[in-house]
């Protein structure tokens, strides 16, 4: 890649970023960052400066979610990187690629005692794949280089290097950056994929489960083909929603609670599950129980073992390439038998429409999300914070394509969703993209609007009203506790946005809620959107007599 002579480890550092392609930095830098930032003002990379270190993250994870490469952000020392831990779990849990980069006082001489001396390092060894304080300015090219690997090979997941002051102002003689190498994935061996044909072929009623990990472009098209072939219906959890389209005459639904949802109806019945993608990392679609069901794995890694998840088969290797060799030596067949799935499947779809026409107000959330599907197009983007909004997204909205909606069921952190949607629309300026959190998740990182704005992003942000916890008040009711203690006071959201610079709006009547989102999204720019939420019809997700009574069908 050619050498480089006399050169500081700040500038080597940032021409080996480059190497990697990296295109923004997102972070809050501090005076420990300096010879970095300089470095970078003279670099191709653009640094997006955030308001606090963990939306930087977010959107760290984000574009490596979105885009396979590792997204990098950057934090001083001490609470800067303490800042970061919530990001680096967030995307560790989830598999996104990212970087992290902090700084450090000086490790050969400070005159500082222990200001600001927090042990990073150590602290992130247990939630990233690989962390490490560069204590030799030659040994840069290859640290990056093996960071970035780790963080983008499957299962991916967050990194992190320190880079002292002192360190940084050095200088190397020499040095060369790697070439970028080519991941190499393994395949399952002929004698598992002749296992899994069998179980298949034996099974009556088997279904298809998607997660996250199948959420890859390859992917995608094998596991069409292979339900395409097979006729095998399939469903997915929230992370690997819109895999396969949400439209598809085989969808059973997403599996957003892991049990007493009306789609345990099907999974119930089934007697083999092909499970695609998913770890124990994300809650439970299903539980497993001895005796039952059978499940076949097929992940880039061996399964974790669990005590609600104990694969029988594991098919470990690219998959991709494993549903492909599937797909060419099924056929469809004759004992299989799918009816009860799609009798599930018919009245599941017509609870799903109830409620999207109802014109209460405050909206109830099957009108919520009805709405917000009428808005969006087939390639637009929500990015959902966390709250029980979330589960009726997960539910009711249709996604026609993969990485249309962000949610996470993995850390399942609140503040992440307007960082998300933030990236979203940076990468597909095009696109109509929106944010959706609630009251209490929308606060935690709020003060990124004014970064939104600075930006010049076209996005509009929902925030869900319901002055408090809503989620944590839904369990409170389901483990027969008093409503108590999670009721708060909210700021005046339209003058809140405002005052940022940007458009701020509330719904005062049900039927204005699709004209004003139109009306967002034609003049461009950042919007808030305040929308009132009547969640009594929460009891229905709480209450499975209906989930009961598709059961008997």
């Amino acid at each position: 890649m050619g050498s480089l002579k006399d050169i500081k480890a700040s500038d080597l550092f940032v021409k080996a970023l480059e190497n990697e392609g990296v295109e923004y930095i997102f972070g809050v830098p501090g005076e420990e960052n300096l010879d970095f930032v300089e470095s970078l003002r003279t670099s191709s990379i653009k640094l997006i400066l955030t308001r606090h270190e963990q939306a930087a993250g977010f959107m760290a994870a984000t574009y490596g979610r979105f885009t396979g490469k590792a997204g990098v952000c950057l934090a001083t020392l001490g609470p800067g990187a303490t800042n970061l831990v919530t990001a680096a779990a967030y995307a560790q849990l989830g598999a996104m690629p990212m970087m992290m980069i902090t700084g450090q006082k000086p490790i050969k001489q400070s005159k500082q005692g222990q200001f600001q001396i927090v042990d990073i390092v150590s602290m992130m060894q247990p939630i990233t794949k690989f962390a490490k304080q560069i204590v030799n300015v030659n040994a840069i090219p290859s640290l990056v280089r093996e960071a970035f690997r780790l963080a983008e090979e499957e299962r991916p997941g967050a990194v992190h290097l320190e880079l002292p002051e002192d360190i940084a102002a050095e200088h190397a003689e020499s040095a060369n950056l790697f070439a970028i190498d080519t991941s190499y994935r393994a395949n399952a061996n002929d004698c598992d994929i002749d296992k899994a044909l069998k179980m298949i072929r034996k099974a009556k009623h088997p279904l298809l489960l998607i997660g996250a990990g199948a959420n890859r472009k390859r992917i995608v098209d094998a596991l069409t083909g292979f339900v395409e072939k097979t006729g095998i219906p399939f469903f997915n959890t929230q992370m690997g929603k819109g895999v396969i389209g949400g439209y598809h005459p085989l969808y059973l639904g997403t599996a957003a609670l892991s049990s007493g949802d009306f789609l345990h109806c099907a999974i119930d019945q089934s007697d083999l599950v092909i499970n695609a993608g998913h770890d124990v990392v994300e809650k439970p679609p299903f539980f497993m129980e001895h005796g039952g069901k059978h499940v076949i794995h097929v992940n880039f890694n061996s399964a974790k073992v669990d005590d609600v998840y104990f694969p029988q088969l594991e098919l470990v290797g690219d998959i991709a390439t494993t549903f492909e060799r599937l797909t060419k030596k099924l056929e469809p067949v004759p004992t299989h038998d799918f009816s009860y799935f799609m009798r599930v499947r018919e009245k599941v779809q017509e609870h799903m429409k109830e409620g999207g026409d109802d014109s209460r107000y405050p909206l109830i959330p099957q009108r919520l999300v009805a709405d917000v599907r009428k808005v969006m197009p087939e390639d637009g983007v929500i990015a959902l914070d966390n709250g029980i909004y979330k589960i009726w997204f997960a539910r009711n909205y249709r996604t026609p394509q993969p990485n249309t909606v962000l949610l996470d069921n993995a850390l399942a952190t609140m503040g992440a969703g307007l960082p998300s949607a933030m990236m979203a629309s940076m990468l597909y300026p095009e696109r109509r993209v929106m944010a959706i959190c609630g009251d209490g998740g929308f606060m935690m990182n709020s003060q990124e609007m004014e970064t939104a704005v600075r930006l010049k992003l076209n996005l509009v942000v929902l925030v869900l009203r319901d002055a408090s916890y809503g989620m944590i008040r839904w369990k409170q009711a389901a483990n027969g506790f008093a409503d108590w203690g999670l009721e708060f006071g909210n700021p005046d959201f339209v003058a809140y946005a405002k005052s940022y610079g940007a458009s701020g709006h509330r719904v005062d009547a049900t039927e204005e809620f699709v004209p004003l989102l139109e009306r967002c999204f034609t003049e461009g720019g950042v919007h808030l959107v305040e929308v009132p939420v009547d969640y009594s019809e929460n009891k229905r997700v709480l209450i499975d007599e209906l989930a009961e009574r598709i059961c008997l069908l």
